[in-house]
């Protein structure tokens, strides 16, 4: 038996009941078999791994990301076909046509909408809540106070380890400060984690449950390319490094990636812009424009295209716990199977 999977002696179904228990609350939430959603990645949340999320018994979210509302419309009907499970849409609070992609969510009977990249505004909130539950990312405790009171179903908290855009505070600290305060809503936590135990051990601090990005982008369902896949496979922890801002005149949100050519490129072009402001032959407000077009498509070339070398690479820290490209079933088992083993050694130490 692999050591990652859970025996189905007597032994190995009393703590998968225990583990069952302590997720009850999110999985009753996300309606799902595990209490364990899908980070939404642009490029790589799309229909294949949503429905290969959910049909392992998880909880796959879609990446709205700049999709129109006819593009989500068509990847929802096309999640739909391929899983009859739940799912969710994530959407970016900054959409010029957020109220339009609201309105498809519901159209298409969508139960759980995430609403990401801000505060949401009441007109959003209300429509979400008009015919789906409403959740909400918050980075700190005030935050996460004001999102339930604005009425949020559910939370997710996630640290700075995660890939992609993130925040200044870990997931470790987050779930500290918030996790024995905010119990009015589900909490979900994200960032750094890749293996069960973990997520054991934040059910057992009052989590409802998990989201999980990189693990799953290399996943076989992924339609990430393989160079993609290869370099989250051969790539380390401490790999995956925030991007760098050189000048507080010019603010870079922190994307967390894997460090390649493009990073140094990057660096390269914010120090060539800040010397043309100083020769004055930029202003200011043209320098940053340029700063923030310079990865304008890069996510995609990477992620579809393959170019790993100049193209972002976002991924979170947990990458160095990608070793090997797997199912999206082989996944969820080997998560549930390590925080079973984990509870079980807790019972029976001596066999462990």
């Amino acid at each position: 038996m692999p050591p990652d999977t859970v025996s189905k002696d007597s032994g190995g179904l009393l703590t998968r009941a225990e583990f069952d228990r302590l997720s009850d609350r999110g999985r009753r939430f996300l309606g799902s078999r595990v209490a364990i959603m899908g980070g939404a990645m642009s490029w790589v949340s799309e229909r294949t791994l949503v429905a290969a999320i959910s049909n392992a018994g998880g909880f796959g979210v879609i990446a709205g990301g700049a999709m129109g509302p006819e593009a989500l419309a068509h990847e929802i009907a096309g999640t739909q076909a391929l899983t009859a499970r739940p799912f969710g849409v994530n959407l970016i609070t900054m959409h010029p046509r957020l109220l339009d992609l609201i309105a498809v969510c519901l159209e298409y009977g969508v139960g759980h909408i995430v609403l990401a990249g801000g505060v949401p505004s009441g007109a959003a909130v209300r429509a979400v809540k008009d015919g789906s539950r409403l959740v909400c990312f918050a980075s700190a405790l005030v935050l996460a106070q004001r999102m339930v009171r604005r009425g949020a179903d559910a939370l997710v908290i996630e640290g700075s380890e995660a890939g992609g855009h993130i925040g200044p505070v870990s997931l470790a600290v987050l779930a500290q400060e918030i996790l024995p305060h905010v119990t009015e809503v589900p909490v979900f936590v994200a960032g750094g984690i890749g293996r069960g135990e973990a997520i054991l051990a934040f059910l057992e601090m009052g989590a409802a449950g998990a989201q999980l990005g990189t693990r799953f982008a290399a996943a076989t369902e992924s339609i990430a390319h393989p160079h993609f896949k290869r370099a989250f496979i051969r790539a380390r922890a401490r790999d995956a490094l925030p991007s760098v801002q050189l000048d507080p005149r010019f603010p870079v949100i922190p994307v967390r990636g894997l460090v390649n050519a493009g990073t140094q490129a990057f660096l390269q072009h914010q120090a060539a812009a800040m010397a043309r402001v100083d020769a004055g032959e930029l202003t200011r407000e043209q320098a940053q424009l340029s700063i923030e077009h310079f990865w304008a498509g890069a996510l995609r070339r990477a992620v579809i295209d393959g170019d790993v070398e100049h193209g972002s690479v976002m991924a979170g820290q947990s990458v160095g716990m990608v070793t090997a490209e797997q199912s999206m079933a082989e996944i969820i088992d080997e998560l549930i199977g390590q925080a079973c083993r984990a509870l079980a050694a807790r019972h029976n130490p001596a066999r462990h």
